[in-house]
This record gives structure tokens, C-alpha cells and sequence, in this order.
């Protein structure tokens, strides 16, 4: 071989695709509902952005507002 030869070669992972998506499956179980696991995310959203101070209020609004945050206060009260 010279030196300008070139080796390539491929690599097919959709068995090794296949086996981790069955092992997740596996390990979350057949009694797991997305919808209620969302569901219980946003509650859980909701209790940590709750009952801010003032300046925990200021400091959310500022992260919303630079896009860090997604804004959860649609039909918050206004104080």
C-alpha cells in the first residue's frame, strides 16, 4: 500500500438501534403513560414557578425575555 491510499468503511447500526429501543422500552414498563408523566411535568413546572418573590418574578421575566425560559405565566394574575 502507498501512502495515498485511503481506507473506508460502514458502519449499519440499526440492530444496535433497535436492541437500545427495546431495552428502554423494557426498563419503562408496560403500565407508563406519557400523557400523564407530561402531564404531571407541567404540574410540577407550575408548583416551581409559583409564589415567586418580586425579585425572583424580575429574574423569571428577564430569562423568559432573553428566551432562556419558556414564558409559564399565561393568565397569571398580574399583582
Amino acid at each position: 500500500m502507498g501512502s495515498d491510499s485511503e481506507l473506508s468503511f460502514a458502519l449499519d447500526l440499526t440492530l444496535d438501534e433497535a436492541r437500545r429501543r427495546t431495552a428502554v422500552l423494557e426498563a419503562i414498563g408496560e403500565d407508563w403513560d406519557p400523557v400523564a408523566v407530561l402531564a404531571e411535568e407541567e404540574r410540577a413546572y407550575d408548583m416551581l414557578y409559583s409564589g415567586l418573590d418580586p425579585e425572583q418574578q424580575r429574574i423569571y421575566d428577564e430569562l423568559v425575555q432573553a428566551g432562556v425560559l419558556p414564558d409559564r405565566t399565561v393568565g397569571r394574575v398580574a399583582d
